[in-house]
């Protein structure tokens, strides 16, 4: 089995439809509406919102969220991976009434149980949500600054990217900067190159989620090499959202050829029916790399965790790759 690594999920959008349901029924809740046969429904990227947030709201209990972050670990350690970064949102814990403490403790209380009983290693992107606006992104960094957990390595902004300019938010990504959190940011999805360009100008990340828009600015293609940023690529994702039409016209294996530092991941998997373990056959199948290459997506990705130097020389030798 090829080892895997994951820098790329939000844990709400990794519940799955039957976890949903067994939430929903504890809290008398009907999801009758976006649930059909055992399957998230919506038809587009509104529409996908509002199925997050609204299975979001069924996690209302520290319990809850060490159930789900369990759960998911546990899952992808069956399937090879040695290390996930989930990404969170205090905002979404504050809408259903929980602290942003007993959250991330509830988080932080699953991640150490999977570590326990599979060995997996898990880490906490605190996020804010670009569609809140910059005040709400200022404080979920300045929560994740003043509130440093250490399963909390990372800051990033997830959201609706048709939404402000990433000059607006400037100041949360260098509160979290000055914290020493890791920095990425959702870029180059729903829009286009021109927005991974002004990420990487006005909030200076070392990964930039998604990313893939930037096939399109080939001057650009070979800035991401140049810094060396890493790409947090979802292929299922993009291709049910229809960022590409599909797999033989996505560019991940033009960006890796270009030299662009690549990863694989699988953003919110139950609504874009898929796992991690699917995004690396996606690769093999789709993109035509075999174990080797797969090996070294992982290699790129642990390189580029944010994590401490312990554990990545761990997980380095658990892959058979060399210290650098």
């Amino acid at each position: 089995m090829v080892p895997k690594a994951e820098l790329h999920c939000h844990i709400e959008g990794a519940v799955s439809p039957a976890l949903a349901q067994a939430q929903a029924a504890r809290h008398g809740a009907d999801l009758s509406a976006i649930i059909v046969d055992g399957a998230y429904q919506w038809a587009d990227f509104t529409q996908f919102l509002h199925v997050y947030d609204k299975v979001a709201s069924l996690f209302r209990t520290r319990e809850d969220y060490a159930r789900l972050t369990h759960d998911y670990l546990t899952s992808l350690a069956a399937d090879g991976c040695l290390y996930s970064e989930i990404f969170i949102s205090t905002d979404h814990a504050e809408q259903t009434g929980l602290s942003p403490h007993a959250y991330v403790d509830g988080l932080a209380e699953g991640i150490e149980r999977a570590k326990s009983e599979t060995g997996i290693e898990g880490r906490i992107i605190a996020t804010g949500l670009r569609h809140g606006g910059p005040e709400a992104v200022e404080r979920a960094a300045r929560f994740a600054a003043d509130n440093r957990h250490p399963l909390i390595t990372g800051f990033g902004m997830a959201g609706d990217e048709r939404m402000h300019h990433p000059k607006d938010f400037a100041r949360a990504f260098d509160i979290a900067r000055h914290a020493g959190l890791g920095i990425t940011v959702h870029a180059g999805e729903l829009m286009g190159a021109q927005s991974v360009r002004d990420a990487l100008d006005h909030l200076r990340p070392e990964r930039i989620g998604h990313g893939v828009r930037a096939i399109e600015d080939p001057a650009l293609v070979a800035r991401l090499a140049e810094e060396g940023i890493v790409l947090e690529i979802c292929p299922a994702s993009n291709i049910v959202l229809q960022v590409f039409a599909d797999y033989e016209s996505h560019p991940f294996a033009t960006l890796r050829d270009a030299g662009v530092k690549v990863t694989l991941n699988s953003d919110d998997p139950p609504h874009f029916h898929s796992s991690l373990a699917n995004e690396y056959r996606i690769a093999r199948d789709h993109f035509g790399l075999d174990d080797d290459a797969l090996t070294a997506i992982t290699r790129t990705a642990i390189e580029a965790a944010f994590c401490d130097d312990e554990t990545r020389a761990a997980l380095r030798e658990k892959i058979g790759s060399p210290a650098i």
